[in-house]
């Protein structure tokens, strides 16, 4: 059975994310990061920042809530059951920080099979509050038994 590309091109209205102080120092200290910029205000600022600053890999906490419709959307005909995470990639530009209001939008790029498994990719992208391009981020999903 044949992949329904249908979906390829298609954009999700975005998702915005309130980034909070508490939630970067949360992220950072299950990750054990320790560097002040993202626990003070202070050390953040001295370091050029607006505010406590997100660590790179916050990207996923504000962008994947704009993932979710994507690959629950019909249209796409993803079966979740059978999905597995196949790679994530992000490109940074303006760092977040707290106070920052980050909307997400979501893109498919394409839906292709290859050896009987589903390779679904999707783009998002994430401006901040000012218009600011804060990341871009490819997100592989990879659906066993096509």
């Amino acid at each position: 059975m044949a992949l329904k590309t249908d979906a390829v091109g298609k954009e999700w209205p975005g998702s915005t994310y309130q980034v909070g102080r508490e939630k970067i120092k949360e992220y950072a200290n299950a990750l054990g990061i320790d560097n002040p910029v993202h626990h003070d205000v202070e050390a953040a600022r001295a370091a050029g920042f607006r505010d406590v600053v997100a660590p790179p890999m916050f990207a996923v906490v504000y962008s994947s809530p704009a993932v979710a419709p994507a690959i629950l959307d019909p249209e796409v005909e993803l079966n979740f059951a059978a999905m597995v995470h196949g790679g994530q990639a992000f490109e940074w530009d303006e760092p977040a920080c707290s106070g920052d209001e980050i909307t997400t939008s979501t893109k498919c790029l394409s839906i292709e099979e290859k050896d009987g498994k589903g390779f679904y990719v999707f783009e998002t992208n994430s401006v901040n509050q000012d218009g600011g391009q804060v990341a871009r981020g490819t997100w592989t999903l990879i659906v066993r038994g096509v």
